[in-house]
């Protein structure tokens, strides 16, 4: 029986201690012409050298040399290396990391070198004596957290805080779906002079946090927040310049920044007697408004009675809790009033309304029945609650959305409905997105000015940095603030393009519904149907009723901003 062939030609190795460095040399052997990379790897391993560092260009030559027919003298092809250790502190000074490079062939990292690392470090907080050990059982770690920081706690930002005790609204409210919390109405909310309004809780300073080298780390202050300049109505305390009170009677109003107390002026009836009113603060008439009057108020209205063809111009919102009869059916004993209209800058709230003309720049809300009316609203138009809920006749003009039980009348009188057509919308867009371009380029321009300052020391006054810094800060607020009303805007535009007409009960033929260039005319009597925008035009549809149009639940408190304020 033939001897059985060696596994490949003859490889001498030879292992230096002095230097920890493997040789090899190979004789040429006409059984094995050629051999690989493989068959030394499988060698080296066979005779206890796989651990070694591998120097492969060496490898190559001697594959090369060897399958050219060559002898190769001994050549060094691989070393021991000893394992590494090498230790980062994050640039905050919160944690150190360990990155542990197993040895080939070398000696294996201790836990008392890593240990005098992390003391040669100057690490002496928060060291993670079990991750360290971990590491080193394992043999390697890649970046591997072994100590922690404590993390300094920002302060609390300041607040304003509403002292008042929380009231309804004082007029109905409506989401975007354009379904209504339709709850009675609330009183005006009256304060007296000495009355505790709002208090300013300044900001915390934050909790000192410590890094993994011992040295303190300060926190993030809160921002502080202020009482906004030229509140009306109101004043400091005597003793205490952190609490807002009311200087005078009236009805509080909270605005950005703060709270105002608005003056009412309050009356039995408006006619010949008394004269038109035009009064800085809230007008409250007990009883009617008599025909050709005009009332003028920069905060809300409210009438007790009815309003005959007059004109009502509120910056806030205008509650009238019996009806409106306007002007706009012609003369009237001999007069004409069609030039009268009822104008606020909120909400408009009636139990109903005839030939008026109405523009609310948030929502207007009949309670009965809106005939032969004009009504424009930026919002919202409800009309219908307890009572029939007729649009009958008329134009009507809304943003959002237009809600009715019924719309037109069996008769079929023309009844004209607008949605979501608002060009200013689109207009105030651009307008905010320039104004806060312009302040980020002049933030852009602050900002290199203290860059300069920080890296030349004494090349500016203090007194110039001083006011850099502080209006850096004021151009900061301002950009936050106008991309916030930026984003409002964008998602108000965003809804024009969901507004919808819905009747409850009933939407007659005569009506016409239109949406910018859009245009539908309601060809028959309908029962409870939907008009929204659909891929082709304007569609008419069963109404909508989906779980997300349920009633919403208005806030309480005056929150809601008033419009043209």
């Amino acid at each position: 029986m033939e001897d059985e062939l060696p596994n490949g030609p003859d490889l001498r190795l030879l292992f230096d201690e002095s230097n920890r460095t493997l040789s090899v040399s190979l004789a040429p052997d006409p059984r094995f012409p050629r051999i690989d990379a493989l068959w030394l790897r499988k060698r080296l391993a066979a005779a206890g050298y796989d651990e070694l560092q591998i120097r492969p260009e060496p490898i190559k030559q001697l594959i090369a040399r060897y399958n050219a027919g060559e002898a190769v003298a001994p050549i060094e092809i691989a070393h021991c290396v000893d394992a590494s250790v090498q230790i980062m502190i994050a640039l905050d000074g919160l944690s150190a990391r360990l990155t542990l490079v197993p040895a080939k062939g070398g000696t294996a990292a201790t836990q008392a070198e890593v240990l005098a690392q992390v003391q040669a470090k100057g690490i002496v907080e928060g060291v993670l004596m079990d991750e360290i050990s971990r590491a080193v059982a394992a043999g390697k770690a890649d970046d591997l957290v072994i100590a922690r920081g404590r993390e300094p706690v920002p302060g609390d930002d300041g607040r304003l805080e509403y002292l008042l005790p929380e009231m309804r609204e004082r007029v109905p409210s409506i989401r975007p779906c354009g379904r209504t919390d339709y709850r009675d109405l609330g009183e005006i909310q009256i304060v007296h002079a000495g009355d505790p309004l709002m208090r300013r809780h300044p900001p915390t300073r934050g909790t000192d946090g410590l890094g993994v080298l011992g040295r303190i780390i300060l926190p993030r202050p809160g921002r502080d927040v202020r009482f906004a300049a030229g509140l009306k109505g109101v004043a400091p305390a005597a003793d205490d310049a952190d609490l807002l009170v009311a200087a005078t009677d009236g009805q509080p109003l909270r605005v950005r920044g703060g709270i105002m107390v608005e003056p009412i002026y309050t009356v039995d009836a408006v006619n010949m007697a008394t004269g038109n009113i035009n009064f800085d603060g809230t007008v409250r008439v007990r009883n009617d408004v008599q025909a050709g009057m005009t009332i003028r108020a920069t905060g809300d209205i409210e009438v007790g009675g009815t309003v005959e063809p007059a004109t009502l111009e509120a910056g806030g919102n205008i509650v009238v809790k019996g009806g409106v009869m306007g002007g706009l059916g012609g003369k009237s004993g001999g007069k004409d009033y069609s030039a009268h209209a009822l104008r606020c800058g909120g909400s408009f709230a009636a139990t109903y309304a005839q030939q008026a003309r109405i523009v609310a720049g948030d929502s207007i809300f009949i309670d009965d029945l809106a005939m032969q009316c004009q009504l424009e609203a930026k919002n919202h138009i409800r009309v219908g609650n307890y009572r029939r809920g007729h649009i009958i006749g008329g134009l009507t003009r809304a943003c959002l959305s237009i809600h009715a039980r019924v719309i037109g009348a069996p008769n079929r009188i023309r009844t004209e409905l607008e949605i979501g057509n608002d060009p200013a919308l689109a207009l105030a867009v651009q307008e905010k997105a320039e104004a806060r371009d312009m302040r980020e380029n002049k933030l852009l321009e602050i900002g290199k000015l203290l860059t300069v300052a920080d890296r030349n020391p004494g090349k500016f006054a203090p007194d110039i940095v001083a006011r850099a810094e502080e209006a850096a800060a004021t151009m900061s607020a301002e950009i936050e603030a106008l991309r916030e009303e930026e984003e409002d805007l964008r998602y108000r535009l965003t809804l024009t393009q969901q507004a919808r007409v819905n009747a409850e009960t009933a939407l007659y033929e005569g009506c016409v519904v239109s949406m910018g260039e859009q245009s539908l005319r309601i060809p028959q009597d309908r029962g409870a149907s939907t008009v929204r925008l659909a891929e082709s035009g304007l569609g008419l549809f069963p109404l909508e009723d989906s779980p997300d149009a349920e009633a919403p639940q208005r806030p309480t408190g005056l929150d809601a901003p008033r419009r043209g304020r």
